[in-house]
Parts: structure tokens; sequence; C-alpha cells
């Protein structure tokens, strides 16, 4: 092996400088033919080393060592040792090595290994690597390099210092060396001098940067001076090359300490700017591809910084946890959108990509708070692929936690992190992609399956040549429609029609499949089976439809044309034949028709066999006299009670009644025909406007007024006429309520009058025929049998035999001419609600909310000369109001109140809530918001004529609601409506949308809008203040609120607009509490005089009543002075009136009050802190524990003059939770005050035994009555009374007071604290008494 020789010798005075011992190394050297002689043989250096091993050569050849290094160092110590002139001998050795090594070539020889004498010299290998190194020779590298292996330094500081300078002045790759070597050259006792002069040097030049960072994290510094350092470093961190950044991160992260991470965590992701690395690092690739397609790019450029960089911090997030808590904290506390970078988002994924499932956990936790506040946005994900790709596996996973979450905030991101890991991705993650979304799509969940379905149409949509790869994944879902809704059936066949009738390839096979199962599904005799073939075959319909349209420039036209239209009337004429035998079937075919006209442009050909005869579907009968037209609805009905077949009649009897058409389908029908009627002719309806004034055929409704003497079957006649009347207004409403012709408006109007007249008198029919099952009017969801309404109503007694349905007259009596003022209003006792039967009734559009708007219509009509003869007007009374508010509250609660729907049960209710809101599904929740905005100014126009209409009947009757005159039907409307009015408000504001980014601004106009109406001058105002306004201008209808039902609807209104206050949070309290406080203290009367009861009532009251307990500033003051002031008022009034001074507590609403006192009370003392040692707040503590128990107190005594059963219910169940709140929070307070404020425990703990003492006779009174309900309390709470008495006794041990505790039996007593006649002694280990002996000691017996 090849020796290297050490140019450099160090010799002490002691004669132990010797050449420093070091590892053999491989050299090769450059032989000669032959050997030079040295041209200094009598020099000393030379002479001692000829004679210690080593030869030196002149020129270009290598010197050469005939000994091991180890003995080469002896012999040359041992000669300098014995030598006569030691110690001088050294000074001369090193002179002679200084005139030795002017030469160049013999200072390069010295520095370069040496080689072994006895190797062969014409070894080509050694003259090869010997050329190399001598033409790329870096001398100051090799001076360095020697320094590395000296084995001792005798003055370091000097070495240090000249080595410094020499960075000063030297090249900047020699600077580099000697940084980076310095840790091997220096001794520890340098080390920190050394630290401070790299840190200057770092700060004048960050090009040194890496070789400095490399330095110091080698050198061992103190805690102090490394913290020193480290500010240094970040103070550079922006200055930094981008290559050098990694090295930059490292250092900092490594260099923290477990103390104190968190501060130098924050300043690094405040000043770690990984967006302006992106396009430096795309440019620079962008470039080096146009300079050579075959150049590498090289670690330095700066999509390996980025990488490099995330590197550096996942390996410290992974294997130091104070690093990862620290990060996750960093991104918790930022407060603004702004201040979020991409940095952030992709630790979050580091973090979640981590082992650890606190860090997993943690990342989830803080990733749903920051896009549920908006301060994570969609923008940040659009970060370059190569960045985001290492991290999909982290991306996926959230995406898909984020998707099911239930939280509706953060759903639409988790959608957006989906189709950017689509969109960005190479195929494998799209694969996964789409997986993974099939996967949510049969969950069965139907909140996560209707976002599934709705990504994967967006993909589609975007990319559909990327989509058509995956198309048998999607195709799996069709196996799972059974528990799809009609809705997401519509958008998975709207999905696969794309896949197959979109791209050129992959389209065959999903074709053929879809044919398949749609046949098989119309086949089906079950009816849900074939709503789902109905639906996937015009959905499939409205697709080639679609694609022929936009095919149309496409050559080969007409190939392409013919084909589609054949297939296209195939499946028309294959659903025709499949749905003609089931009304049901073809009123859903007919809709869904409708569906797609209203949502696809579709090509005029293919719109052909939509146009179906008129007198095929019901006749129009001509009216002589009139020349007008009517529905023939009577006899169409008439026809459809008899018999489907009659053997008796010839067969071509059989055929024309095989032709008639059910009743069920004039209303889906005229909704097809109409929207055809608007796509061919741009939206105008002249053709059919006739339908909107024209009369129908039914009976006279005098009948109504002998319904219970009717047979049943005539009443349900009658009842599935009113119906389909109101049924047909409906759909008529929906066609012409966007007309702007005043007539038109007018007639809509009237039409709008005639439904709630009908609604009255089929209020009147149902509860005379109770069991009577609706004709369907819905036909995209499950059958109506599961949708019948429960009917309490009992069965009218036989009397006559009615008439028969064939036997009532018909007449013309809906004329808009003239209304039906012949029949009387029928009793209110006598009516049902309409509210459960609300799935049996055509859906109206939201544009038929538009009629609202309408104020006064008036129009002038003329006689036979054209001279004015009468003027008619029209306006929207308090029914009509009532009948469009409650309509629009429902598509409000459905569309934005709903939160994420969570798995089905096991066994499904009865009525599916999506029934009835088909065409509402076609909207998302964002169109719906921005509709009701736009009604919003009306809607606030009726709120003030609501107002306006209350304020001047207390005025004009001195404030007396139910004064005589007034109408006490219009009265209920008027009060019905304010109410609804404040409910379609607050589930408008509520709307959890309101919360994003995205929608700030439409909640700042709706929020404009309230604002406008009290200040309408002002403009660009903040959030803040037009949350103010708004809620001043609605705390100003707090005086005319006619029902407590209504109050309740005004007060969430205003505490959902507080929530958008910002800082103003105290003042809103105040004024909530305030208002709260005025209606609970008001007393409630209905229009007809009486006081308002019952249920309804009830719970508003309890609602209110837990408003105001939560939004007071002092709870256990309020729950104290209702208990202790407005119940002993109760008790000394009579029978039936009021607290004076809480007119809403009476003896019919104790039980609501006291309910609200103990669960307030209990959540009160719950959120007390809880105690330690040396508590500064312990007296404030204690104190509050003393009132807490004090109304405990109350309440509980208030058991012995009000002991109906539930309040003994709320007694037992809240006290129990009342005493384990004490045995957890308020006992450890006992143990540390015991000392310090004896008199304040013992008072306490005596007013305590008195409720316990009296829990225990509950406890008694419970087992006497057997009382099921109230003795499933007692082992719980006699449970927490024996944990209590031992508790005590532990806390006086704890304070040296334990001969103060005897335990004592307890007397059988009742409510009222009498003895009982028995002489049984319920023996009980529960129960403590408190005497006072002195001031100092406590005894308990």
């Amino acid at each position: 092996m090849r020796k290297k020789k050490r140019s450099s010798i160090t010799v002490d005075d002691d004669s132990t400088r010797d050449v420093p011992k070091s590892k053999k190394t491989k050299s090769s050297g450059r032989p000669t033919k032959s050997s030079a002689q040295d041209s200094y043989p009598d020099s000393v250096f030379v002479q001692f080393l000829k004679e210690a091993g080593v030869t030196l050569r002149a020129g270009s050849t290598a010197n050469e060592v005939a000994v091991d290094q180890v003995i080469f160092q002896k012999r040359l110590q041992q000669r300098l040792r014995k030598n006569p002139r030691f110690p001088n001998i050294i000074q001369e050795f090193i002179s002679a090595l200084e005139i030795y090594i002017e030469d160049p070539e013999r200072f390069r020889n010295c520095l370069l290994p040496c080689v072994p004498s006895s190797s062969s010299q014409q070894d080509t290998n050694n003259v090869l690597c010997y050329s190399v190194r001598e033409d790329g020779l870096n001398v100051p590298h090799l001076i360095i390099n020697q320094l590395k292996w000296l084995d001792r330094i005798v003055d370091g500081k000097d070495l240090s210092s000249k080595l410094m300078q020499m960075v000063s002045v030297a090249p900047v790759e020699i600077q580099r060396d000697i940084i980076t070597s310095l840790p091997e050259i220096l001794e520890d006792s340098q080390h920190g001098d050394t630290a401070k002069e790299l840190n200057g040097l770092l700060q004048q030049n960050t090009q040194l940067a890496v070789p400095i960072l490399d330095a110091l994290s080698s050198l061992n510094l103190s805690s102090a001076l490394l913290s020193k350092v480290r500010e240094a470093v970040m103070g550079t961190l922006s200055a930094v090359q981008l290559e050098d950044l990694p090295v930059v991160v490292k250092f900092v992260l490594h260099s923290i300490s477990a103390s104190g991470p968190n501060e130098v965590v924050c300043d690094l992701r405040k000043k770690l700017e990984l967006e302006q690395c992106v396009l430096p690092a795309v440019l620079q690739a962008s470039q080096s591809r146009m300079i050579s397609k075959a150049v590498v790019p090289s670690c330095n450029n700066g999509q390996d910084s980025v990488a490099l960089v995330l590197d550096v911090i996942k390996s410290a997030i992974r294997f130091q946890k104070t690093i990862s808590e620290a990060w996750l904290k960093a991104i918790e506390n930022v407060d603004e959108s702004d201040d979020h970078k991409v940095v952030d988002l992709l630790v979050l994924f580091i973090l979640y990509s981590t082992n650890a499932n606190h860090s997993r956990r943690g990342a989830e936790r803080v990733l749903k708070v920051k896009v549920r506040k908006g301060l994570i946005q969609e923008s940040l994900l659009n970060s370059p692929n190569y960045v985001m790709r290492g991290y999909f596996p982290s991306i996926l996973a959230l995406a898909q936690g984020l998707l099911r979450s239930s939280d509706c905030c953060v759903v639409p991101f988790g959608g957006h992190m989906y189709k950017q890991a689509f969109t960005s991705f190479d195929s494998y993650c799209q694969q996964e992609v789409v997986g993974s979304l099939v996967t949510h799509a049969c969950s069965g969940v139907s909140g996560e399956v209707d976002v599934a379905l709705e990504l994967l149409c967006e993909l589609v949509s975007q990319g559909p040549a990327e989509m058509s790869q995956f198309t048998v994944f999607v195709k799996g879902i069709l196996d799972y429609m059974d528990n799809l809704t009609s809705q997401q059936i519509r958008r998975l066949f709207h999905l696969l029609s794309h896949l197959a009738f979109g791209q050129e390839q992959h389209r065959g096979h999903i074709q053929d499949d879809m044919h398949i199962v749609i046949r098989k599904q119309l086949s089906s005799t079950a009816p849900k089976y074939k709503r789902i073939g109905i639906i996937g075959a015009v959905m499939m319909v409205g697709s080639m439809g679609a694609c022929r349209y936009t095919s149309l420039m496409l050559p080969k036209v007409h190939l392409f044309d013919q084909k589609y239209s054949n297939i296209v009337m195939a499946l028309l004429e294959l659903v025709c034949s499949c749905s003609e035998s089931s009304p049901e079937a073809a009123a859903l075919y007919y809709d869904e028709l409708a569906n797609l006209l209203q949502t696809c442009k579709l090509d005029p050909l293919v719109q052909v066999p939509f146009v179906f005869p008129a007198s095929v579907m019901y006749n129009l009968d001509e009216d002589e006299s009139q020349g007008g037209i009517a529905i023939n609805l009577l006899p169409l009905m008439t026809q459809d009670q008899q018999p489907k077949t009659d053997t008796t009649q010839p067969a071509g009897v059989k055929k024309e009644r095989s032709l008639r058409v059910s009743p069920l389908c004039l209303s889906p029908f005229f909704r097809l025909l109409r929207l055809c009627e608007e796509v061919q002719h741009q939206g105008d309806l002249e053709e059919i406007d006739a339908l909107l004034g024209c009369p129908l055929i039914l009976t006279d409704m005098e009948v109504m007024e002998k319904v219970e003497s009717l047979s049943k079957a005539a009443r349900e006649f009658l009842c599935s006429l009113l119906f389909y009347t109101i049924n047909w207004f409906r759909e008529v409403v929906n066609a012409f309520c966007k007309l702007n012709d005043p007539e038109m408006k007018m007639k809509v109007v009237t039409r709008i009058q005639n439904i709630t007249y009908l609604q009255s008198l089929l209020q009147t029919c149902l509860a005379a025929t109770p069991g009577y099952t609706p004709p369907q009017a819905n036909f995209d969801g499950e059958s109506a049998e599961g949708m019948i309404p429960s009917s309490s109503i009992a069965l009218p007694k036989k009397g006559k035999k009615g008439k028969d349905a064939g036997e009532i007259s018909i007449l013309i009596c809906d004329h808009p001419e003239k209304e039906c003022e012949k029949v009387k209003e029928k009793d209110a006792k006598s009516a049902v609600s309409l509210s459960s039967y609300w799935p049996f009734f055509r859906e109206l559009d939201v544009e038929a909310l538009s009629v609202l708007q309408c104020g006064l219509l008036s129009r002038t009509l003329l006689d036979t000369e054209l001279h004015s003869k009468l003027k008619e007007e029209v306006q929207l009374g308090p029914a009509e109001l009532l009948f469009l508010l409650e309509d629009m509250w429902r598509k409000l609660d459905f569309s934005l109140a709903s939160a994420p729907a969570k798995k089905a049960p096991f066994l499904k209710s009865k009525m599916d809530r999506a029934v009835g809101f088909a065409h509402l599904q076609q909207k998302n929740a964002k169109e719906i918001a921005t509709c009701c905005m736009e009604l919003l100014p009306t809607l606030c126009t009726h709120l003030e004529n609501c107002h306006n209409h209350f304020q001047t009947l207390l005025s004009e009757h001195q404030g007396v609601v139910d004064a005589p005159g007034v109408d006490v039907k219009e009265q209920q409307l008027m009060c019905s409506a304010y109410q609804l009015l404040l409910q379609v408000l607050h589930t408008t504001f509520s709307w959890a949308g309101f919360s994003g980014p995205e929608h700030r601004a439409l909640l700042k106009s709706a929020l404009g809008v309230l604002a406008g109406r009290l200040k309408e001058d002002e403009t660009d105002l903040t959030l803040d203040q037009l949350s103010r306004h708004a809620f001043e201008y609605l705390q100003n209808f707090r005086s005319t609120v006619p029902s407590l039902n209504t109050a309740l609807c005004l007060t969430q209104l205003l505490i959902v607009l507080s929530q958008y206050g910002g800082s103003n949070h105290r003042t809103y309290r105040e004024q909530i509490t305030s208002l709260t406080r005025h209606f609970l203290c008001q007393e409630w009367v209905t229009a007809s005089g009486e006081k308002e009861r019952g249920n309804k009532y009830n719970d508003a009251l309890q609602t209110l009543l837990s408003i105001y307990l939560e939004h007071t500033d002092d709870v256990l003051k309020a729950v104290e002075e209702i208990a202790g002031e407005g119940v002993p008022e109760l008790m000394n009034a009579a029978k039936n009136a009021n607290s004076r001074s809480w007119p809403t507590l009476n003896r019919q609403t104790f039980l609501v009050y006291y309910k609200s006192m103990m669960a307030e009370l209990e959540r009160a003392v719950r959120k007390i802190p809880p105690s330690k040692q040396m508590d500064s707040q312990e007296s404030e503590k204690l104190l509050t524990w003393n009132l807490a128990v004090r109304d405990f107190h109350i309440l509980i005594n208030l058991v012995k003059m009000f002991d109906s059963r539930p309040v003994l219910t709320v007694c037992l169940k809240y006290g129990r939770l009342f005493l384990e709140s004490f045995l957890k929070l308020g006992m450890p307070l006992l143990d540390y005050s015991f000392k310090k404020h004896k008199e304040d425990v013992q008072s306490l703990l005596k007013t305590f035994q008195l409720s316990t003492r009296q829990l225990h006779y509950m406890c008694g009174h419970s087992k006497i009555r057997q009382d099921t309900g109230l003795t499933n309390h007692v082992p719980a709470l006699k449970k927490s009374l024996e944990q209590f008495v031992y508790r005590v006794k532990a806390m006086l041990t704890l304070n040296h007071c334990q001969e103060a505790f005897w335990l004592g039996n307890l007397k059988n007593r009742d409510l009222k604290v009498e003895m009982l006649n028995t002489d049984e002694v319920v023996h009980s280990k529960s129960h403590i008494m408190l005497h006072q002996i002195h001031s100092k000691d406590i005894f308990l017996h």
C-alpha cells in the first residue's frame, strides 16, 4: 500500500513535534526512468528524511517512502531527539524545510502523497492517475487538507486567526474550502470565537452561506451563541440563493432547542417564500430544454431546491415532535387569509403523511378549521405539480375526510382537492381519484353521494378524454342505484351519457351497457325500477341531443344525424310503450321531458318527438255561449273511476277506452307543453295563454256544506277533484308567472286566490274523509302510499247515503270574471292542516315567488261601445301572501338550512324529504340565495306592512289586541305571515355559505338591503357597520310582534345578524338580553282574547327563556331574580293569574321556567374554572359557588309547592347533574379554601345540606309512589349523594378536622318535610348535618 507523506512536521521543545499520524491513503506518483538526485545532499532536512525512510525526488517525480508511515514518524522523532544539537537541531530542520520548499516543484511533491518504493514504476494506471492529478492540481486545497491531519496544534488561536485572514482575501472557492475544513482543524476552545467571526462573515457575504452553515453545524456552540447565530441566519434567509435554501432551512430546524421552537418556526414560516421559488425554477427548466434536450437538470435548479426544502422540513417534523407541534401552532395562529402561504398547505400535507396519530389528527383538524373560516383558500392548491405530486396520498386522504365531513363549509374544498389532483397529476393518480369518488358515490350517504356525482360530472366536462379511460370504474355505480334518489339517478345517467356519447374511443361498450340497463329497468313491473328506466332514458336522449347539437359542424354530418335520430326515436318509442299502462309512469315521463327542455338546449330535430297531439292528452270543450274553452276535468275523472276493463263491451270499445288519459297526466303534460312553447317561441306563450283564464268543469261547491252526509266514495272523489284542480292551478302559475303584461299578472294573482280558497275547502273535506290517499303529484319519488299522513280525526257518523260521484252535477264555477261567493266558510274546527299533505301538490318553481313583487294591480273593463265600464283591482291578500311565504320558506329550508345528510338509517322514514323539490334541486344553494336576495326588498316591504298593520291596530284600540270588531281570521293570517317573513329572513341569513369568503360579497349585499331601509344615503360600509344597521332596523319591529313565536323568530334572526358584527359582541348581547326580557315580561294574547297556550307556545317560551339566561351577564342573579321574586308572586296570586313581574310565568308555564332555570344553572356551574392550590381567584370562585348553591336551594324548595310529576322529574335529573358538577369542580375549591375562608365554606355546606336532604325526601317519595319515570333517576342520585358525604369527610381529613365528622340516619318524610305515619327508618349513609360548635371547628353529624 502506498503511503502519504506529510510535508509540514511540527515538533515541540520536548522533541514531541513529529509527523502527524494518519490513515494510509492510496495515491499514485509519476515515476521517471532514472531517480533524480537531490540538489541539497548535505541538508539536515533531506538527510534525516532519507535516514527515516523517505527519498525526495526532483522534478515531477513523486517522493518515495520505503517503510510504513508510523515507523517513519518514529525514526524521525528518534533522530531528532538523539542528535547532539537537540533541541537546536529542530530549528535547523525547519529552516532546511523552508529552503527546500521554496522550489514550486518540490513544494508540490511534498504536498502530494508519497509513492511506495516497491511499486512498479511502469504501472500504467499510476501514470494516468498522476497525469490527471497533475493537470488539475489545487495547491491551496492540498495545503488545507494537510492541516486537517495535524495531531496537535501548539497555538490554535493564532492558526484560526491566520485562517480567517486568508478567508477575507482568498478567492471564493478557497474561502469555501477553508471554512468547510475549520471544524477539523480547530480545537474545541476556538469554536465559539470562530463561530462569531463566521456569523459576521455570513451577514456580509451570502454566497458563503452553505460552507458557513456546514461549519457551524459541526462546531460545538453554547445555546446562547447558537440562538444568536440562528437569528443572524434567519435575517439572511430572504437573500440566500435558491440552491442554498435547503441548507439554510436545515440548519435553522436542526439548531432549534426543545424549549423554544414556536418562535423560530413561526419566523421561518414568515420568511420562507416558496411561491417566489417556483417561477425561477420553471424558467430555468425551460431554458435548459431550449439549450439542449439531453442535458439533465442539476440538483441546484429550482424544482430540486424546493423539493429538498420540503424534505428537510419533513425530516425535522418526523424525528422531532416539538417541531411538528410548532409548525401546527404557527399555521393555526394565522388569522388572515392573505397571510397564508403555499408552505402552510404543504406542511399540513407533510404532517398528515407522518405515522404519528397526533400529527395526522392535528393536521386534519387545523385544515378543517382554516377552510371553515375561509383562511385557507383554493388558490393555495394551484402549486406546481412536481411539488404536490409527492404528497398525493395525503391529498387523497384529506380530500376523503373533507368530503365525508358533516360540516358543509369544508366539503367544497375537498372537492377542489379532488379536481386539482385529477387535472394536475399522472394517470395513476387520476385512477385513484376516480376510484375514490366512485366509493363516495356508492356510500349511501345522501350528501356525500351528491357531491361525488357532481365532481364526476365536472371532471367529465373538463377532461372527457382523460375520464373516458376510467369508464369501467364509473359504470360500477349502476350496481348501487337502489340507494340513489331521483336527482342522483339523473346525475348518474347524465354522467354516463356524456361518457357514452362524448368521445369516439372507449364509448361503444358503455353505450351497449346503458341500453341494456335502461331496457331492463323499463321492462320491470316494479314502479321503482320503471322510474329509474324512464329517468335514464330521458337523460340519454338529452345527452344525445346535446352532442348532436354541438356536432352539426363536423364532417359527415348527415350520417351522424341519421344515426342519432334513429336512436332517439327508438328510445322515445320504447319509453312510451313501457309507460302507457301506468298513469304515474306516463306523468313522470312528461315531467322528465319538461325538465330536460328547461335545463338543456337541444337540437330542433330532436325536439320533434316531444310534441304530442293535445287531443290525446285531454279534451278541450268549446263553450258556444261564451266562445271560450274549459278544462274538462270532472268528466275525465269520472271516466277514470270506471273499471279499466269491461268484458261485456265489444272489442272496439275496449280499444277506445284504453286510449283515455288519466287526470294524473294533466298537469305534467301541460308543463311539457308549456316548455315546448317556450323553447320554440323564445319564451312567448301567446299560443296557450288562454289556459291561464279558462274555467274548469267542476262541481257546485255548495256540496261542501253537507260533505259529511256524502258517501265515502263521494267524499274521496271530491277530495281528488280538489287536489287535481289545485295542482292544475299551480302549474298554471308556474307557466305564466314570468309574464310582464299587467292583465296576465292579474290573472296569475287571481289563480293564487283560487288556490287559497280551494285549499280551505280541501281542509274541510279532508277532515271529513279520514284514511284518504290523495292522488300522486310528484312522480320521481316513492309511491304515495308511504307518504299518507296519519289522521287523528274520528270517522263521521253514518247518515243518509250521499250522492255518488257520477251523480254530482256539472257546472262552470271557477271563471276569472266570477268569484264564487255562494259558498259559506266552514268552521275552523272541522279543518285539518295541509302541511302534511304538501308532497301531494305540484311543485311551484322558484320563479313563481316573483309574484310577491306584485303590488296593487288594476284594469279597466270596457262595454260594447268601448267606454269605461268598471275598474277591477287585484292585490295579494293575507292568504295569498301566506301561501307564497310558506312555499318560499319550505324551499329555503330544504336548500339553505339543510345540513349534509348522514348515513341512511336501517329503517327508512315514511316520507322522503326531497319529494316535491325536483325542480329546486336543479339549482345550487348559491343560486337560491341569490334569488332570495333579489326578493329581499319585497320581503322587507311586506314585513313593514305587517308592522304597520299591527301598529295601526294597537293605536286604534288603545293597545288592546282583542278589541271588539277585530277580524280574527285576518289577524291570524297576518300573524302567520309576520312570523313566516321573519323565518324566511332567518333561514336566509343562517346559510352556512355566508361564512365562506367566496360568498362574502353576497352577504354584504343582503345586509345592505336591510341597512338601506334604515339609512339610505350611506354607502361603502364595512361588514360590521352593515350588520349593526341591519340589527337596528329589525330591532324596530319589537313593538308590534303579535305572538310569542313571532318574537322568538325575531330574536333568533337578531342573534344570527349579531354573529356578523365582529367586535361588537358585548353590545349585541346586552341588546338581545334586553329584548328577550321585554318579551318574557309581556302578556301574550291571541286575537280572540284568549291567552296563548299549547305545546308550541311552551316550546317557544322555553327557547326564549334559555336565550335570555345564556346572554345575560350574570346567570346566577337572573335565576335568583326569577325564582326568588317571580315565583313567590305566582304562589300568592289567583289560580289562573300570572306573576306580576314576569307575566309569562303562570301555573301552566311553571314547568317551562323551572326546567330552563335548572338546566342553565347546571350549565353555568360547569363553566366555573377548576380550582388550583394558591389560586389568585379563590375568593371570587368561592363567592360564585355560594350564589350557585343558594339558587339551587331555592329551586329545590320550590318542589314543596309545585310537586307535580314533571317537576319532580326535572328536579331529580338536574339535581344529580348539579351535585356531580359540585363534586368535580366545587369540592377541590373547598379543600384549598377551608383554612382561609372557614365561615364561607361552613355557610355553603349548610345551605347545600338542606338541598341534599330535600333530594333524599324526593328519592323516598319516588319509591313510595312506585313511579318508574321517577325511580329511574334515584340510583344515580343516591350514589352521588353518598359520594358527597365521603368527599366532605375527605376534605375535613385533609384539613385535620376528621373528628368533626359523624354519620347519622334519616327518618321518612314527605315532600313537605312532614313525618310519615310509620315507624320505619330509612337507613342512609348519604346524609349529613352541620352544626357550628365554635368559630373554628365544624362538626358533621
